[in-house]
């Protein structure tokens, strides 16, 4: 049994009723579609899905890319009745430090917010505050409202969830000014000309056109790194990783430990303060 186009725009529907984010309903759209073209007309085996994990491999994609690629294939298998055909994760060890390459200075970041300031691009730096300054995911925008800005907090609803973002106080100040210089009265603020509200793609589109004029290297711009950055400066100054995971919006501390990952070099620096080799 092979899977079909229906069978995949059914499946992203589910997911969309289930109130995941627009993100990550595309990312498993993509990845179910990628399986199914991958599977063609060959029946839908156990033995044939866990081909798939092993063509990844030689493929070279990366452990941690292929295990995410899996949950969304696991998430389809679910929704068509087939869980006896649940393709088994890869064993990983969890690296203790983010390589270097991905970790965006507070520098860097000022660097970014200097460059939009300069380009004329106050939405998309107004855009990058916020998320920084407040750690939302960038799905979560939405939730960035004049209303929201002049009660100084945010109701985020996420998966049938809802928790509160304090928003702070200069940035409700920046958002209202924005707001009222775009003679947006009510509503989102980050809006396109059309007036619909910006998309998570044309975001990252926008922050990687910035980050070659800023200097800052490619693969540390995503707005994803933004909600990082906050991460490890409100831990930096509160030291509380239980509220932390409750201001992310974490179910559990094990996912925010991961935001708290020093970089290989800060690590290895680490390792030489011990001073176990005479």
């Amino acid at each position: 049994m092979s899977i079909s186009k229906h069978e995949l725009a059914a499946f992203a529907a589910c997911l969309r009723r289930e109130e995941r984010s627009s993100g990550t309903v595309e990312k498993y759209r993509r990845d179910a579609a990628a399986f199914a073209a991958w599977l063609g007309c060959c029946e839908l085996t156990r033995e044939t899905a866990a081909r798939w994990r092993d063509h990844l491999l030689r493929e070279g994609y990366a452990p941690a890319t292929i295990n995410s690629m899996l949950s969304a294939v696991n998430a389809l298998f679910r929704f068509l009745g087939r869980e006896d055909c649940k393709i088994k994760f890869l064993r990983v060890q969890r690296k203790a430090f983010r390589e270097q390459s991905r970790e965006l200075t507070r520098a860097e970041y000022q660097r970014l917010l200097d460059t939009a300031a300069e380009q004329g691009q106050e939405r998309l730096g107004l855009l990058m505050e916020t998320i920084c300054a407040t750690g939302i995911r960038v799905s979560e925008v939405q939730y960035i409202t004049v209303e929201a800005a002049q009660r100084g907090r945010a109701e985020i609803r996420l998966k049938g969830k809802i928790r509160t973002i304090l928003l702070p106080a200069k940035l409700c100040r920046k958002l209202l000014k924005y707001a009222r210089k775009q003679k947006t009265a009510s509503g989102e603020i980050f809006l396109t000309r059309s007036g619909k509200p910006v998309s998570r793609r044309q975001i990252w589109r926008e922050m990687k056109m910035l980050c070659e004029k800023a200097g800052v290297e490619s693969s540390k711009v995503f707005p994803h790194n933004l909600r990082h950055l906050f991460a490890a400066t409100f831990y930096k100054v509160c030291r509380d990783i239980v509220k932390l995971a409750d201001i992310l919006g974490h179910s559990s501390i094990n996912t925010t430990r991961i935001y708290l990952m020093t970089t290989g070099t800060e690590h290895a620096r680490q390792l030489e303060k011990l001073g176990l080799v005479t």
